[in-house]
């Protein structure tokens, strides 16, 4: 089993963006450390706790500050942006990083409906637009517009000598379609989705199979894990975490730096509940034990873990507990 990290670059209670943005750099060159296989960074505009609108932007750092551990964003949102523009900003990653970036493009807003239009004006027109976008950012990538296209004498330079790796990444069938259809590995958002992934998986690996019997797709399944050295304080981590999320947005200028927990109303509990049927939650051996059930019903090998917690510290030995007990040294 393959496991990857997926970073949101969430705010620590009390903490900076600054601060934020620093803990990211760090994470990365742990996960490198303990042996996970990718490490990326999402895109999100103007949401409570989040810092990171530009996966790009953070890549560039991040590539400096590790050696070897493949690096991505998880995702560019292309509704957003034209092709040509992303293409060349990977280039230039992979040219400066080469063999190790990998561009994971995404279709949501990340952001409010204001965020949206303040970015790229209609958003919803854009996201119609989603298959030729894509198809447009696949042809700059390999390079292979034909010659009669009003694109074919332009080059999203730098070229580098290997180029990004392309994921697309969704959440429902109609993602896992398009992926396949594009002849794209793809990347499943377990933890963003209320759908049951396996048909989800199955149809990707069916309609991949008919349209490319000689190529060999590939999976990532992305997972919310919370592991701590026992039961017990996995729940309580995931607890605090969940309270502290809903309480910053109804007062994010009056929260107590210091996470507390307090009695949950009968209206948190039942979400609460909701959350966690998404989620891994317990100790090592028991994150194990889901994450290789997982493995053999979906028929996947490798898991993108994101871990949110209200602090690092509860982060990174989460991060640490899960490569002990899975990844080999």
């Amino acid at each position: 089993m393959k496991l990857s990290i997926l970073d949101q670059a969430p705010i620590e209670l009390g903490g900076s963006p600054q601060e934020a943005l620093g803990e990211t750099i760090k994470l990365a060159a742990l996960g490198e450390r303990l042996g996970y296989h990718r490490y990326w960074i999402a895109e999100h505009h103007d949401l409570n706790g989040l810092a990171c609108p530009a996966p790009e932007v953070m890549l560039g750092t991040i590539g400096a500050h590790t050696k070897s551990i493949r690096i991505g964003s998880g995702a560019v949102l292309l509704p957003h942006y034209k092709p040509f523009k992303i293409a060349e900003t990977f280039n230039l990653l992979a040219t400066l990083y080469p063999d190790r970036i990998d561009l994971g493009i995404g279709r949501s807003p990340g952001g409010s409906a204001e965020a949206s239009i303040a970015l790229s004006g209609n958003f919803l027109e854009n996201v119609k637009k989603m298959p030729e976008l894509l198809e447009e950012l696949l042809h700059f990538l390999n390079s292979d517009f034909e010659s009669s296209h009003m694109y074919a004498n332009i080059k999203p330079t730098p070229i580098p000598a290997i180029s990004p790796d392309i994921w697309l990444l969704g959440t429902s069938e109609k993602s896992a379609i398009l992926a396949a259809e594009k002849g794209m590995p793809y990347a499943f958002g377990h933890f963003m989705s209320d759908q049951d992934p396996e048909p989800i998986i199955q149809a990707y690996k069916q309609w991949f199979k008919e349209k490319y019997p000689m190529k060999r797709y590939r999976i990532i399944v992305a997972v919310q894990v919370i592991c701590a050295d026992s039961m017990q304080e996995a729940e309580l981590i995931a607890r605090k975490n969940y309270l502290t999320t809903i309480d910053s947005m109804e007062d994010k200028h009056h929260l107590d730096p210091v996470p507390k927990i307090r009695a949950f109303s009968p209206e948190e509990s039942a979400e609460f509940l909701t959350r966690k049927k998404k989620m891994i939650i317990g100790d090592p051996s028991h994150v194990k034990e889901r994450l290789v059930d997982l493995q053999h019903s979906l028929g996947v090998d490798e898991f993108m873990v994101l871990t949110n917690t209200t602090t690092y510290k509860e982060r990174n030995r989460s991060f640490k507990l899960i490569a002990n007990a899975i990844l080999e040294k």
